[in-house]
């Protein structure tokens, strides 16, 4: 590079010198040519300039080269400049025409061949339609997002590299959405600065550095990426790779929670579905945070029958989501309509809400919304009084009125209605209409936060940060605010992974995991565990996947989940990802035992102490872990009475031994049996109690 701080003369320069001199005659000759050539592009109509712009195509599927990729995007830059000049010059001889998204969608789809016919702003901006809908058709939208990122346009090109990264509506290409990001964070996109720091954290498409990880995502916090403030609070919060400190933790996860608390509207946030693929492998169709297709067809069978509690339900989850149901405010309304028809309260009072909140679906009437609370209110339907409440305590529809909106919400919530008891605990927060009185706030928001408001934990969080009506607690506000920022509507791709795992697209599932195990997700964190613990990917190199799956399942572990330590246990005693550390293994056991009362790791710890690994030997202690284990699960009955009965064939052997009736000891049994005489003596007596349940059955009775 040439310094310009002190004037420059031929005067001087040497032989070697003066190919330098060409080089910047070159550069300037260049530059003049470029120049002159952007003045005629002038003269252009905008189409023809399109057609011949050479708009380098990012979503290459197979890259040749990373540098050519870098090539192609700073292409894009300079491109979508002229475009841009291009279309202002026209802006000023002609009116605008303003397009609808589906407009914008048709005419793209149409002129494929030439995408610049718009600008990346519109095309943007028709993709954002398409995915704020409620019925979201995003594969479309991503399109629509691509034919704006060839533009150049920033947003558009954040998030298709998130997309290349994760695998969403676009084929994956991590090599893509490195280099994307790179360029992002030097034009100083801080969401890409979030990209780059998951990146270097988990190695995966850059060498791992926990250093850079942690520069990146502090300069995305500090620029306002909310999933670098939830990968930075969880570092600070937990202390990874850096010291722990709750009140920086703090900071961060309130500046998430206050954003998530503005985008809650009357619906609620839809509710994050924390499914754990272990759960789902070991009991198949157990887990009760999905519902069974089967189930949900038969639901709609009966709606359609004219059921009208069918009808409700699935009314409500349409409108709310979740569950394994898809967000449809259309269905939600058919339902409501229906179920209301034949009378139904509940049906009324939720079409109040939607016309109170307004939709893609329904205008926002509060005459409307007024109709429907009041029909329910007055059949005492505690949603329609909660509803009355809202309108009288805002001053929607009907004069503002603090004390009638208290007496309808006092109504609500001696029913148990939620809203009810949070908008209880907001007015003696406030004293609207009442004395404040902080007791009463905080005994409202308990009683909303059991019922998984997310409001009503913001609120808490906020109190116990601040000690209002309180003794000021740190570390249970965080954890308040940690619940609150994990219920952001990236807490959606929970589910997106959940769907990519189960069909077989499994590195895509990892990596989401990945990235929410990093936002401090216990879920994730375990899943990304699971399958790094089954080899069900190829994306890290042999011999890496336990030692991955170990850290995941200690951060699990750290945040209360059993099962997690049970596997940090198993994981020390097999020397998965690490050496054998039987005292460590008996460690992590003894924990799950006494802090969660897993039967598995008391089970263990029996085991451990019959055999004497890292533990003493001592058949008193193993079978008093045995039987808590039977105590604590009705599943672990069947494998401690084959361990006692075990037990009880060794206190006999050892009781023989000590009167030396028989000139025997394990040692000569191993020589005799092998090394694995334990198993087939537990194999015998479950063949024999097999046996005498089978027998002991009450015989079946007899004809008349």
């Amino acid at each position: 590079m040439l310094r310009v701080n002190r004037p420059l003369t031929l005067a001087g320069f040497e032989t070697g010198k003066m190919k330098r001199l060409q080089i910047c005659q070159g550069i300037f000759v260049t530059l003049l040519m470029c120049t002159t050539l952007a003045h005629s592009v002038d003269d252009l109509d905008p189409t023809v300039s399109d057609k011949v712009s050479d708009i380098s195509d990012l979503s290459t599927e197979d890259p040749t080269s990373p540098t050519d990729e870098t090539e192609e995007v700073t292409e894009i830059t300079d491109h979508a400049g002229d475009t841009e000049e291009i279309k202002s010059e026209k802006d000023h001889s002609e009116p605008k025409k303003e397009l609808t998204a589906n407009e914008i969608r048709g005419e793209t789809i149409s002129r494929s061949s030439h995408y610049a016919v718009f600008t990346g702003n519109e095309l943007y901006e028709a993709a954002l339609s398409l995915m704020n809908q409620t019925k979201q058709d995003e594969q479309e939208a991503y399109t629509l997002l691509q034919s704006a990122a060839e533009l150049g346009h920033v947003e558009s090109l954040q998030k298709v590299a998130w997309a290349r990264l994760l695998g969403r509506h676009l084929k994956p290409n991590i090599t893509q959405a490195a280099e994307m990001f790179e360029y992002l964070a030097q034009q100083g996109n801080v969401d890409a600065q979030m990209g780059l720091g998951f990146m270097f954290a988990t190695g995966i498409g850059k060498n791992s550095s926990q250093a850079k990880a942690l520069i990146h995502y502090t300069f995305g916090a500090l620029g306002g990426s909310q999933l670098a403030q939830m990968a930075l609070a969880y570092r600070y919060w937990s202390g990874i790779s850096v010291a722990s400190s709750c009140e920086t933790a703090l900071t961060h996860y309130r500046k998430v929670s206050h954003t998530v608390a503005d985008e809650v509207s009357l619906t609620g946030n839809r509710a994050v579905q924390r499914v754990r693929l272990l759960d789902e492998v070991d009991s198949p169709g157990s887990s009760p945070a999905l519902l069974d297709d089967d189930l949900i067809q038969y639901y709609q069978f009966l709606a359609e029958k004219g059921d009208v509690q069918a009808q409700v339900g699935l009314g409500q989850l349409h409108y709310q989501g979740g569950r394994g149901v898809e967000q449809d405010h259309q269905r939600a309304l058919n339902y409501f309509v229906q179920a209301a028809e034949a009378g139904n309260t509940n049906a009324m009072a939720f079409l109040g809400k939607m016309y109170l909140e307004g939709s893609s679906v329904v205008k926002q009437s509060n005459e409307t919304a007024l109709k429907y609370f009041k029909r329910a209110a007055d059949q005492n339907n505690a949603v329609g009084q909660s509803g009355l409440g809202l309108l009288y305590l805002h001053g929607r529809g009907v004069p503002q009125d603090y004390k009638l909106a208290f007496k309808y919400f006092t109504q609500a919530a001696e029913q148990g209605w939620v809203d009810g008891q949070l908008q209880l605990g907001n007015m003696y927060f406030s004293g609207l209409g009442v004395r404040r009185d902080y007791k009463m706030a905080i005994k409202y928001f308990n009683l909303a936060s059991q019922s998984g408001h997310v409001l009503a934990f913001y609120n808490l969080a906020q109190m116990q940060a601040s000690g209002t009506g309180m003794v000021r607690s740190c570390h249970t506000s965080v954890e308040l605010f940690k619940n609150v920022a994990e219920r952001g509507r990236w807490g959606e791709m929970l589910m997106e992974a959940h769907t990519a795992y189960w069909d077989s697209r499994h590195t895509q599932a990892l990596v989401t995991y990945m990235l929410l195990a990093e936002l401090g997700y216990e879920v994730a964190q375990s899943n990304a565990a699971f399958i790094l613990d089954r080899h069900e990917t190829e994306l890290f190199k042999q011999g890496e996947g336990f030692a991955r799956a170990l850290m995941y399942w200690g951060r699990a572990a750290s945040q209360g989940y059993a099962v997690a330590r049970v596997k940090l246990g198993d994981y020390h005693y097999y020397g998965y990802g690490t050496s054998v550390d039987y005292e460590t293994a008996a460690a992590h056991y003894r924990l799950a035992s006494e802090q969660q009362h897993n039967a598995q790791a008391m089970f263990n710890l029996g085991y451990m102490h019959e055999q004497g690994l890292g533990l003493k030997q001592d058949m008193h202690l193993a079978k008093r872990f045995y039987d808590m284990a039977a105590e604590a699960s009705a599943d672990a009955q069947v494998p401690v009475a084959l361990a006692l009965a075990k037990l009880a064939f060794l206190f006999s052997f050892k009781y023989f031994e000590d009167f030396q009736w028989l000139d025997i000891d394990e040692n000569n049994i191993e020589e005799i049996l092998g090394p694995d005489w334990d198993i087939y003596l537990m194999a015998v007596l479950s063949v024999i109690i097999a046996t005498l349940i089978l027998f002991r059955r009450p015989p079946p009775p007899m004809a008349v």
